[in-house]
């Protein structure tokens, strides 16, 4: 397995809607894994293929001891009933702000082996799966943030804040060397 390098905001890739997965192969099972990997030492929730520079309908997610990767994933149905959270992104190191989400979502896709699945998603995981969903379409979590908040946020962003965020990331070793050490 390999680390992938995480994209940042203003990466053009990030406002790309990424294309349907056709082929379910070796090469995307590895991919799948590489995300993981990747998704675990930046110590997110979820990653989406475009984050790390591949435009594949495909994103990866970890909550309560479960974790896996979707792949051609659709929001089938969300509940009325929404959350206003803290939200963050691995493309936005350091950044998080209130967002609002449904509560649940029922969402139908495939396996990285072409399986169909079918899940319904509750809390936490419902907003990890429609934030991903998001990044497949080339919608980032900011552009659900209140006025305010994307205010605050971009000033942050100028400022320089993600740059030295992700360099801060970028510089820790991976998970199992830093429990070497």
């Amino acid at each position: 397995m390999a680390l992938l390098p995480i994209r940042i905001f203003g990466d053009p890739v990030l406002r790309t809607r990424a294309a349907e997965v056709e082929t379910f192969d070796e090469a995307l099972a590895r991919l799948a894994e590489d995300m993981l990997e990747t998704m675990r030492w930046a110590e997110g929730a979820g990653l989406a293929a475009n984050q790390v520079g591949v435009l594949k309908r495909m994103f990866t997610w970890a909550h309560d001891e479960e974790s896996g990767a979707l792949v051609n994933p659709e929001v089938v149905e969300t509940s009325e009933e929404t959350v206003d959270d803290d939200e963050g992104c691995l493309s936005f190191p350091g950044l998080f702000y209130p967002t609002e989400r449904p509560l649940r979502a029922r969402v139908r896709g495939r396996d990285v082996h072409g399986e169909e699945l079918d899940t319904v998603a509750e809390g936490l995981r419902a907003r990890i799966f429609l934030h991903e969903l998001d990044h497949l379409n080339g919608i980032l979590f900011i552009d659900h943030l209140a006025r305010h908040d994307r205010k605050a946020a971009m000033k942050r962003i100028r400022a320089g804040e993600l740059e030295e965020a992700a360099r801060r990331r970028d510089a820790m070793p991976p998970l199992d060397e830093a429990a070497e050490a």
